[in-house]
């Protein structure tokens, strides 16, 4: 009977979470009745009209079929595969939907509808099923507990989550819903397969786990911002199995895993390896160097570093890149190190968060809508931390407020934002999440640091009042960018400001959860199926 009334919640759960997609799905999307280029709406047509009508080899290269100035090509082969499925459903409805060049900039209520419905189905097949099994699995592990650790109300009813309550606040976050469905993507389906590797992982499987990380990395280039954690954690099995198994355990464990991998990106990427010409230039058209350390404004360190030392004037691309490179690895190796001495699925978790802030911050070529790389692992963390996490998924969602302006979808992007914020604060009591955040925070700094000092002072009072004080800027930044004209001589005022104030944030989060990783302290246990 309890098992029947979880998976009954959870459907529910779903249920409501496919609503508000399909509500936000009617309205504005990227680059809307916006000539010549429009914008990621068409993009993605776009890619579907090229992998229907083209052959394989011309998909990434510049030709008179494929203008790679219009929308070209440049995420990996299982999205072009992706694409061309969707494309020759398009073309079953309406021919006109991918005609070669006669369809660019195509827009009709029909096209919309299946365009929507293309994202509809996509996370039907892959991030709806691996939220609920995240969840449902987690639950019934053993290492992993759905309670807050708090050393004063470990009874608290209101920090215990149930699965359905977890899958709903994964199902209704604001900032996957509103770039998927309102400005226009399939980040649902790398991050799909992401979570799906997590639920292998929770199952002990680790062959599974590899190939479908395999499969995201080769879905979305962006997952490399996963692939640090990945890589350690496994290693660190591995290495521990050799420890505590021996030489030969470890070695084998290491091998198949290899294996796996190998083989599962010589399967998404032959096509395109059978030709070294070939090979780079996908590979050129997934790193393009070119188009400058970030787009518009991000809220990462470079790009508000740029307010006051423009980088581009006094900074090639190549030497950009390489500085990016050498602070990306820098600021996430802490992490990385200490999952590869300590491999437990808890720091791996945190390590993902802390890998993919890293690479936000200070990578080259950000967008901001990269932050969703981040939130998931938060969403995934969520029942263990829940206030910092809750915090970080309202920033998430604020950081990308100025893209939402643009594509005309800033009342829903308010509305499902507040309704976030309400439901959570209306499941959660406010005050007691505080509460086991801090002092759990507390308990875990080191003697000489003064921790005795620390837990006299009333730091459940002062974080309270400082998350009010953020929830209040975000309001009073949205207000002013919707009401106030900038000054013509800062015409980018608003969306600086939004990138700046949303930085300071990811900075503190990535502080805080760096350490609470290196501080956290549990047993390695090695199981495999």
């Amino acid at each position: 009977m309890s098992n029947t009334r979880f998976i009954g919640g959870d459907v529910l759960a779903v249920i409501f979470g496919l609503f508000l997609r399909w509500c936000i799905s009617l309205q504005s999307y990227s680059g809307q009745d916006s000539p010549p280029m429009y914008g990621d709406y068409e993009a993605q047509r776009h890619w579907m009209e090229i992998t229907v009508n083209l052959p394989t080899k011309e998909w990434y290269f510049n030709t008179s079929n494929n203008d790679l100035m219009y929308w070209g090509l440049d995420y990996p082969p299982l999205t072009a595969y992706h694409s061309m499925v969707c494309g020759y459903v398009a073309k079953y409805f309406n021919p006109d939907f991918v005609k070669l060049h006669e369809s660019r900039g195509y827009e009709s209520i029909n096209h919309k509808l299946f365009m929507r419905a293309s994202v509809f189905i996509s996370e039907l097949l892959t991030f709806v099923p691996a939220i609920c099994l995240y969840f449902s699995f987690s639950k019934s592990r053993k290492t992993e507990s759905f309670k807050s650790v708090s050393k004063e109300n470990m009874s608290d009813s209101k920090t215990r989550l149930s699965s359905t309550l977890m899958v709903t606040i994964a199902l209704i976050y604001p900032g996957l819903i509103l770039i998927d469905y309102g400005h226009f993507q399939f980040n649902c389906v790398s991050l799909g397969l992401f979570v799906f590797a997590l639920v292998s992982i929770i199952q002990h499987n680790y062959i599974v786990s590899s190939i479908f990380f395999c499969l995201a990395l080769s879905y979305k280039q962006m997952e490399l911002y996963h692939s640090l954690p990945f890589f350690f954690y496994f290693l660190g099995l591995c290495y521990n199995l050799w420890q505590y198994e021996g030489f030969k355990q470890g070695l084998f464990l290491l091998f198949i895993i290899g294996s796996s991998v190998i083989m599962t990106f010589l399967l998404v990427w032959l096509p395109f390896l059978q030709e070294k010409k070939t090979t780079f230039q996908v590979l050129h058209r997934l790193f393009p160097i070119a188009r400058g350390v970030f787009e518009d404004k991000v809220a990462n360190f470079w790009c508000c570093l740029n307010v006051f030392y423009k980088i581009r004037n006094y900074v090639s691309n190549d030497s950009m890149a390489k500085i990016c490179l050498f602070d990306t690895v820098f600021s996430v190796l802490p992490s990385c190190v200490d999952l590869f001495l300590n491999p437990t699925f808890h720091k791996f978790k945190l390590s993902l968060i802390n890998s993919s802030l890293a690479f936000f911050l200070f990578s080259f070529q950000v967008h901001e809508k990269s932050i969703l790389l981040v939130s998931i692992p938060i969403l995934l963390q969520f029942p263990q931390d829940q206030f910092p996490c809750f915090w970080f998924l309202i920033i998430s969602t604020f950081s990308m407020s100025h893209l939402f302006m643009k594509d005309n979808i800033l009342i829903p992007y308010i509305g499902l934002t507040v309704f976030f914020y309400l439901f959570i604060l209306s499941a959660l009591d406010l005050k007691s999440i505080i509460t086991t955040s801090v002092i759990s925070a507390q308990t875990r700094v080191p003697s000489f640091f003064g921790r005795k000092f620390m837990l006299n002072i009333d730091f459940c009072r002062i974080v309270k009042w400082v998350f009010h004080l953020s929830m209040l800027g975000c309001l009073i930044i949205t207000v002013c960018s919707l009401t106030l004209e900038p000054p013509e001589k800062y015409p980018d005022l608003y969306p600086l400001l939004i990138s700046f104030y949303s930085f300071i944030h990811f900075l503190l989060f990535f502080i805080y959860f760096n350490f609470s990783q290196i501080s956290s302290k549990v047993c390695v246990k090695l199981k495999m199926n």
